[in-house]
């Protein structure tokens, strides 16, 4: 113990801490511009002689990392989508929502009847006739009533006896519509009038007293189902607004798909992403995405696994379904809007589908009975299942000659996605069942796409049972790429610096595709962010072996949380990136190709250290990063040997310095933020990094390799 080798490992173990808190949180914003002011002139450090000595062999080739070693994973729980990256503001827009999706809700929740002035009527959401569904036209000649497309089948209508001032419907969004004076807001509606002459619809945001925050007027709607658009600008700033849609015309109007967007979205793409949200993910510097989940992709039960070919298309024609997370999924964040933003962000796309098999959990909230809810999709449905997922290759890479580059194309894309990746299965229990489905999917697409290198899981923990036999079908199968998963206590990272180590690098390379130190009651400490770390040092170390990881989860909304920690929280108009985050965010905007080995003299035994050093050969930067989780400074000579032109002065940023128990939450959102500056260097030089720390040293004009 304490021992190191000669020229890479560090074992080192901290202590453990108790605290009483709670995850608190109040409303404020926070930026950070990682390179931004730092200080006017490098100074010396004056620091204690020291105890440490850290040797980076700079001159050597090192050992090269994964250009895609730190990425994020991106599922929808905690409200990540509909609510919140999704940057639609109505909540239920389509009257999909139902008691399956949660016992409380239905057809209406989050609708409210308006009648004012003397208006009178009522609502009530009907379903349309499956005879004539998706044929509106023939609908209109036979008098029919018909949903706009099969896979969207219900609708609101309301019944208008007296027009008065106005008979509508008002939606108060999730947890009220957050509005920016002067901000443009896109509105439409698909409205379809039954009986009567009917009469404009006028479509106004107002404010939580009823004030007028802006207004427009729609055309009187035909007895074909018509999709109205009008954009409506902000009189002011609220964050409690709702949408309100009221006709005077009196009979029956049939509405449906009552959306508002703002017109900023996140690269303005239109049914696109909230753009502040969107932004903090980007600025993570992500090397690649993967979606939709996680548990979302295998579902709670059959007819709840996650289809691909549902997402795509005509918003008005994708097919919603139940978030087994207990809330709804609009899938109007689908998988094109998927890679789209992964391409938006300078991302490689990875996608997840079941494996054949829901999920092992299915019915537990119901039966009680874990881990033994998991089904496998007959056999006779395996065939078209398969063709699923080469489809999916073909939607993302295909010519847009071919079947689906065609519907690609058709959405704005003909250009190619660029798929590399595709995981198959996640966290399952490894059963007879998933063996024989996995095997089925995996050579399947390995026959038709060789290009494609396809990700295998191992089970939901990072040892056991599943873990074993997950690793046995990928030495059976010789898989390219395992996905491995685990949530550990802050303690465990620590103890396992070493853990791919001692991987065999003949077996298959390793995604870290689930992670997250556990501190207690789950907060995002700066205690368990070092940790984190501390183990994405060890990482490095492994990155021509673990070849992905990402945090998880990443996103949550405040007060619709269903697990934490998470990496991002927010509320409607806030976002509060956690300590975590900011650590995350350190080592990929500082990641580099190569790893350099490194001799560390002088660290005692139960010292909470770690320490890394890459070489980034475009720039031929060095950077050098140091976890003290020590409650006191550490005194460290690090010496350079065989660097050659390098500059006198490097860029310092450090993260921490605080208490270990302390978290960014939205009381304090910018409690811990990193702090750059600049620091004098040479060959060798001293330096002292702070108790509970991160120090990332990035040293210019080493020499490219």
């Amino acid at each position: 113990m304490g021992i190191f080798d000669r020229f890479s490992r560090v074992y080192l173990y901290p202590g453990a801490g108790k605290f009483q808190a709670r995850f608190g949180f109040g409303v404020a914003g926070i930026c950070w511009l990682l390179y931004g002011c730092a200080s006017n002139a490098p100074v010396a450090e004056v620091v204690p002689a020291p105890d440490t000595t850290i040797t980076v062999r700079a001159g050597t080739t090192g050992k090269p990392i994964s250009p895609e070693l730190f990425g994020i994973f991106f599922e929808d729980i905690n409200y990540a989508a509909d609510g919140g990256l999704y940057a639609e503001l109505v909540q239920n827009r389509s009257f999909e929502y139902s008691s399956k999706d949660r016992k409380e809700w239905q057809a209406l929740t989050a609708w409210e009847l308006v009648q004012r002035g003397d208006g009178h009527g009522s609502v009530t959401v009907e379903k349309g006739a499956p005879r004539y569904a998706g044929n509106p036209i023939l609908a209109f000649l036979n008098g029919a009533e018909t949903s706009i497309h099969p896979n969207n089948p219900h609708y609101a209508v309301l019944a208008v006896t007296t027009g008065g001032a106005g008979v509508g419907l008002a939606n108060a969004g999730f947890d009220g519509i957050a509005l920016k004076a002067g901000d443009e807001y896109d509105v439409s509606l698909f409205a379809r009038q039954l009986v009567g002459s009917g009469g404009p619809v006028t479509v106004r945001l107002e404010g939580k007293n009823g004030a007028l925050l802006g207004e427009t007027v729609l055309p009187n709607p035909t007895g074909i189902w018509t999709k109205y658009s009008a954009t409506i600008e902000a009189m002011a700033t609220a964050d409690d607004a709702r949408l309100v849609v009221l006709t005077q015309g009196e009979g029956r109007l049939a509405l449906d798909m009552i959306s508002l967007f703002p017109h900023k979205t996140f690269r303005n793409r239109p049914n696109g992403l909230r753009a502040d949200l969107a932004q903090v993910i980007a600025d993570l510097n992500p090397k690649f995405v993967r979606f939709p989940g996680g548990c979302l992709v295998h579902g709670d039960g059959l007819d709840n696994m996650y289809r691909w070919k549902d997402t795509i298309g005509p918003l008005e024609q994708r097919r919603e379904q139940r978030n087994l997370w207990g809330y709804h999924q609009s899938v109007g964040l689908g998988y094109f809007e998927y890679f789209q933003f992964a391409e938006d962000i300078g991302a490689t796309p990875l996608p997840v589908v079941a494996a054949g098999v829901c999920c092992q959990n299915s019915g537990a909230w119901i039966t009680g009975k874990w881990g033994e809810g998991q089904e496998g999709l007959p056999e006779q449905v395996m065939p078209a299942y398969i063709q699923d997922v080469l489809d999916l290759v073909e939607y993302a890479n295909g010519p847009v000659t071919s079947t689906w580059g065609a519907r690609r194309a058709a959405a704005g894309h003909p250009e190619p996605f660029n798929l590399k990746y595709l995981g198959v299965g996640n966290e399952d229990r490894i059963t007879p069942a998933f063996n024989e489905r996995f095997a089925m999917i995996y050579n399947a697409v390995k026959e038709k796409h060789p290009e494609i290198t396809v990700i295998g899981t191992v089970g939901p923990f990072p040892d056991g049972e599943d873990y074993d036999k997950g690793w046995k079908i990928a030495d059976q199968l010789k898989l390219p790429l395992v996905d491995e998963h685990g949530y550990k206590p802050p303690q465990w990272y620590w103890d396992n610096l070493e853990r791919f180590d001692k991987y065999d690098r003949s077996r298959s390379k390793v995604y870290l595709g689930e992670w997250a130190a556990h501190d207690e009651e789950r907060r995002t400490t700066l205690r368990s962010a070092l940790a984190e770390a501390a183990y994405m040092t060890a990482l490095e170390r492994n990155a021509d072996h673990v070849v992905m990881a990402s945090y998880a989860p990443l996103l949550a909304k405040r007060g619709h949380t269903q697990w934490n920690p998470d990496l991002i929280y927010f509320t409607n108009t806030d976002v509060v990136p956690t300590v975590n985050y900011y650590m995350q965010q350190l080592f990929s905007v500082n990641s580099g190709d190569t790893y350099l080995p490194a001799r560390v003299e002088g660290v005692k035994h139960a010292e909470k250290f770690a320490f890394s050093s890459v070489r980034d050969s475009g720039s031929g930067d060095l950077i050098l990063k140091v976890v003290n989780a020590a409650a006191s400074a550490k005194s460290l000579r690090i010496e350079l040997p065989g660097v050659g032109g390098m500059a006198s002065t490097a860029v310092k940023t450090v993260l921490g310095g605080g208490d270990p128990m302390d978290v960014n939450d939205f009381d304090q959102p910018q409690r811990f933020l990193p702090d750059t500056s600049t620091l004098a260097v040479g060959p060798a030089f001293d330096y002292e990094a702070p108790p509970y720390s991160l120090t990332i040293i990035r040293i210019q004009g080493t020499g490219k390799k």
